[in-house]
């Protein structure tokens, strides 16, 4: 059952990972491609692939962190 609420939960994080991540292209394509010069795009999309990294890092060392709290705090059950 544990992995079954696993690959679901993971399947729903990829649709919400799938919507946040044309919200956020509209975003640079609506706000940011004005700002910087015309025909640099490709720029724009390095900086979103760039702060997106850096978020899912921190977000993925973050959970790491919990999860390994909780496996300390149950073997010392």
């Amino acid at each position: 059952m544990k992995q079954m609420v696993t690959l679901s939960t993971a399947g729903f994080g990829l649709v919400a990972a799938l919507a946040w991540n044309e919200a956020i292209q509209a975003f640079v394509t609506e706000y940011v491609d004005k700002y910087i010069s015309v025909g640099s795009g490709i720029i724009s999309r390095f900086i979103y692939a760039i702060i997106i990294t850096a978020f899912a890092v921190v977000v993925t060392y973050q959970l790491t962190k919990i999860a390994g709290e909780e496996d300390e705090n149950e073997e010392k059950k």
